[in-house]
């Protein structure tokens, strides 16, 4: 066990890029997280990781321990959920985007917790990407591509940004058939600092800016969509936020052809030594979200 926890201990340091990092993670000081790593480096002999101006990077050695590392953790992991799943206990801590965690998060922590009563949760909805080690969170679902972090992501599916209007908007106004038209339109948008909001389209495998000038700025997708429902203008939002009035008509999709890459949902954790709760959590929301009518595979 005292081997296994030194690979633990290498994985969260190349992970998090720290040693204060790492003890945050594991729940010990830095001192001894630094004498872990030197024991280790002494006993095979190479040394794992250098440390830069801001932060630890690995050596090609070290690199190549943390990936064998990674798997014999995974597997002990696994042999260790199956007795444990059943009883599941402690505290989760979960985050997520704030709308899409109302709608579709929240309903999967609910489902979970009933297949999991002694289990406590911790959601916290935010708009802004949450740091999982500083803030001490599990797991993230997060909207967009991820940047490199050294955290382990399990993509779940899509959403695409779309334009859309209601019916009786679009009777009274003419329909815009390029991005150029929107020029001649009353847009809303989502509150933006630093100059004129923009919208960026697809336009023959090039990209296209439009810089608008919007009748109606908002801070809340909530209002926003009240505002485009009632017809005060055009407005651009995540696919799953409108798929309901998609369906029923009260919305129309605009501009298909020139909407910009879906962007991935994803599942965001740490990697190296999962706890079970985690682990279970991961597996159970990633079949949840996937199943969701609201994001594409």
């Amino acid at each position: 066990m005292d081997r296994l926890d030194e690979m633990a201990v290498l994985v969260a340091v190349l992970d998090t890029g720290g040693l204060a990092a790492a003890g945050r993670r594991l729940r010990r000081s830095p001192p001894a997280v630094t004498r872990t790593i030197a024991a280790l480096e002494q006993r095979i002999g190479a040394r794992l990781v250098e440390r830069t101006t801001r932060r630890l990077a690995p050596t090609e050695a070290g690199r190549a321990l943390a990936d064998r590392a990674r798997m014999l953790l995974d597997l002990y992991a696994e042999a260790m959920q199956a007795p444990m799943e059943a009883a599941l206990r402690g505290t989760l801590r979960v985050t997520g985007p704030v709308v899409f965690g109302r709608r579709h998060v929240t309903p999967c922590v609910l489902a979970f917790q009933a297949e999991h009563p002694d289990l406590r949760v911790e959601l916290e909805l935010a708009d802004r990407n949450l740091d999982l080690v500083e803030e001490g969170l599990d797991v993230a679902v997060r909207i967009g591509a991820m940047a490199d972090s050294g955290l382990m992501a399990r993509r779940v599916g899509a959403v695409r940004r779309m334009v859309v209007a209601s019916p009786a908007y679009l009777a009274a106004q003419s329909t815009p058939l390029t991005p150029g038209d929107l020029a001649g339109h009353a847009t809303i948008v989502s509150f933006a600092r630093g100059g004129l909001p923009e919208w960026r389209f697809r336009d023959g495998g090039r990209e296209r800016v439009v810089r608008l000038t919007p009748r109606l700025t908002v801070n809340d997708v909530e209002a926003m969509l009240v505002a485009v429902r009632s017809g005060s203008g055009v407005a651009r939002a995540l696919s799953y936020q409108v798929v309901e009035e998609l369906k029923a008509g009260s919305l129309v999709r605009l501009l298909a052809d020139f909407e910009p890459a879906a962007e991935p949902v994803q599942l965001v954790f740490s990697g190296g030594m999962m706890r079970p709760s985690v682990r279970a959590f991961v597996e159970f929301a990633a079949s949840y979200l996937a199943r969701l009518g609201v994001i594409q595979g």
